[in-house]
């Protein structure tokens, strides 16, 4: 039989290579907080990332000015070959963040949009498959696999989108939902989703999929494309317009960063018994607020409400998401403990910080001024990285 042909046992992390963490798209606000966690654990890690996004650079400065320079900045492309090849060689360890983000931005290039998320996992897969001992591998994936849920029957109750189901309501959106691909970006990223669990069927990879809802914390320069949450605080705190599409009683669940942090660690941790698993992973329904929600708390931190404007709904946008975490929560004792007030307190101060020394991104605080950048729409900022 052809090594292409075959499977391997899940390796054990860390066994054949040296202690090493491969972030791809480290710099990014999920990867960059990750990165600190681990470092200040005492591990070595390796940054993947071509440093394109709003923000990242700002990261690299701050990941620098805590931890020196104890990690490695490997400024490359996931849909170089030969440079994904090189990181994983190194690595005993592999969480993949690296990803085009935006439904706008898949719609106008899809071909670009399925050659990172796709191609780019799959650049991933046969670099850890090649290895003699394989990586684990943690991927992020996105609730836009399971499409604009419009089958789900909802009722407005308090300003907000609620499931006429009593169990979703109570439980929210399970891992058995079907998947339903919509938007390029949500087939590139359901395309690179099931190659990730495939390989762990084919090739006997360890490798967990985490869909996700929306994440939110430091270290989150929230524009129009990504990151919903520190978007509109950003807007806020410049004193500029928000657009809503649609009427913004859509409800996500929100997760603050250090929950999703954890919820890594606790992965990389049970690799071996979770191989081949994918989870909903976000806030649950304790944590799901509406954009009207959003709105009012901000109004309550900043002493000032946003001034609001409304366009028509956009295709595919989910009026309601919210993850059902019962799966993971059950295969690892995670639990999400940061409820939303103190997570957009601590948000809020952040960027109010960050605002106030003049260390916002240049790009972001432009997008903040420019006339018709206001716009926003959930569908654009799933993945929150």
């Amino acid at each position: 039989m052809s090594d292409a042909g075959r499977l391997r046992k899940p390796a054990l992390v860390g066994s054949g290579r040296t202690q090493r963490t491969l972030i791809t798209g480290g710099a990014g606000f999920i990867g960059a907080n990750l990165a600190h966690r681990l470092m200040s654990d005492g591990r070595s890690v390796i940054v993947f990332d071509n440093l394109s996004r709003p923000g990242v650079e700002r990261n690299i400065d701050w990941l620098r000015e805590v931890h020196g320079r104890d990690f490695d900045l490997m400024a490359e492309d996931i849909r170089d070959r030969n440079a994904v090849t090189r990181a994983v060689s190194r690595a005993s360890q592999v969480f993949h963040f690296a990803a085009q983000v935006a439904v706008t931005t898949s719609i106008a290039d899809p071909i670009a949009d399925f050659s990172v998320n796709a191609q780019g996992t799959l650049n991933v897969l046969e670099a850890a498959r090649a290895q003699p001992t394989p990586p684990p591998i943690v991927m992020t994936s996105t609730n836009k696999v399971y499409g604009a849920l419009d089958d789900i029957a909802l009722e407005c109750r308090q300003n907000r989108y609620s499931p006429a189901a009593a169990e979703l309501r109570r439980r929210g959106v399970s891992e058995a939902r079907p998947l339903d691909f919509h938007s390029p970006y949500g087939c590139s990223k359901g395309t690179a989703d099931q190659y990730v669990l495939d390989y762990a069927r084919t090739y006997g990879l360890a490798t967990v999929v985490f869909r996700m809802s929306c994440i939110y914390g430091p270290h989150q320069f929230g524009t129009e494309d990504q990151g919903w949450v520190a978007h509109f605080i950003v807007r806020a705190l410049a004193g500029e317009p928000i657009t809503l599409y649609g009427d913004g009683m859509q409800v996500r669940d929100i997760l603050f960063i250090e929950d999703l942090v954890n919820a890594f660690l606790l992965a990389e941790k049970h690799v071996r018994r979770l191989a081949g698993s994918a989870f909903n992973i976000g806030g649950g329904v304790r944590n799901a607020i509406s954009l009207l929600d959003l709105l009012d708390r901000i109004e309550h931190l900043h002493g000032k409400r946003p001034a609001i404007s409304f366009q028509g709904w956009r295709p595919g946008d989910q009026r309601y998401y919210v993850s059902d975490t019962t799966g993971f929560e059950e295969a690892s004792g995670w639990k999400a403990r940061i409820e939303v007030d103190e997570g957009l307190q601590r948000l809020y101060r952040w960027l109010r910080d960050e605002r106030s020394s003049a260390r916002l991104p240049s790009r972001v605080a432009a997008s903040t001024r420019e006339p018709g950048r206001a716009a926003h729409s959930l569908t654009r900022v799933e993945e929150a990285r």
